[in-house]
């Protein structure tokens, strides 16, 4: 292949980073977060805080990166990707409140609740993931059913079957032990769901085909799982300042991982495991699937 036209990961994480970010400066503003009402400054404060100015913004380049194989472009894909990074941050704020993982750092940055307080920091938290669907149902260039499909897939991924059902998994596995087929579960709903839900949705914004859906469904469960496996591993070998927030959480409140229940060499080596996988699934495709398999190599071998 010309070098020219070989595929850069590190220039899209940065343009797709600094898209998320200019939409989500232009979004969170009272005169764009629609109501009857208006939107009280200290409240979208809250959300500007727990959103802008931080994160790889890992998820939103899933749908981008996944609509890309079918062929659409970056700002036709911009909408899903920021709904679902509005979930995602919603998600971040209320983790971090005293009730849940009580964390006063996130992305190097005071939390939404230390900045705030309690109650700011739960609405912050509900107005972003309320807006969010709000996004999707907007999109007016996808027919009604699409916009559709979306909207489930979003709900799929976030709601009591996925992501806010691994959160509990993960409060009730602190006083309940799990074996390693528990954790496994309780990771892939609490961290993976979200990922899946992306890359589905990025899937489907391209009109992909059951069979298609299929495929990167295996993709982003793999990658999802090999995403919080780096997680856990970056919790014990990292840093507090190469993190942004506090490491060694995990171990300290009594958290249940795979790290920890099978050792960190033995992590590793199922990290390289869930990688293969997850490009297996996509061998399919052509260089037009480059991104979401960079996206996976990327997942084990980030540092941060």
């Amino acid at each position: 292949m010309d070098d020219a036209l070989m595929y850069d990961f590190d220039a899209e994480l940065k343009d797709n980073a600094e898209m998320v970010e200019r939409e989500l400066d232009r979004l969170l503003k009272p005169d764009m977060l629609f109501g009857p009402g208006e939107p009280p400054d200290r409240l979208v404060d809250a959300m500007r805080h727990g959103s802008l100015n931080g994160g790889k913004r890992l998820r939103p380049l899933l749908v981008r990166q996944a609509a890309a194989v079918f062929g659409v472009a970056p700002l036709a894909a911009l909408p899903a990707g920021i709904a679902v990074e509005m979930v995602h941050c919603y998600s971040l704020i209320h983790d971090d409140l005293p009730a849940m993982d009580n964390d006063d750092l996130r992305r190097g940055r005071p939390t939404v609740h230390k900045a705030y307080d309690d109650a700011t920091a739960i609405l912050a938290g509900d107005a972003l993931l309320t807006h969010a669907f709000g996004l999707l149902a907007a999109i007016d260039h996808l027919d009604a059913e699409r916009r559709m499909k979306l909207v489930v897939q979003l709900v799929q991924g976030s709601g009591a079957g996925g992501m806010a059902g691994g959160q509990m998994r993960d409060i009730e596995g602190e006083t309940t032990a799990l074996n390693e087929r528990g954790i496994v579960k309780m990771q892939a709903m609490k961290t993976g769901a979200l990922i899946r839900a992306a890359v589905l949705m990025g899937a489907t914004l391209g009109g992909a085909s059951d069979d298609q859906l299929n495929d990167f469904r295996i993709y982003a469960e793999k990658a999802g799982t090999a995403f919080q496996l780096a997680d856990d591993i970056l919790d014990v070998t990292a840093t507090t300042e190469k993190l942004g927030k506090a490491a060694g959480k995990d171990a300290d409140a009594g958290k249940q991982t795979l790290v920890g229940l099978i050792g960190l060499n033995a992590a590793r080596h199922r990290l390289g495991e869930l990688v293969h996988d997850a490009l297996t699934a996509l061998q399919a495709y052509g260089p037009e699937a480059d991104g979401l398999r960079a996206t996976a190599r990327f997942f084990a071998t980030r540092e941060h």
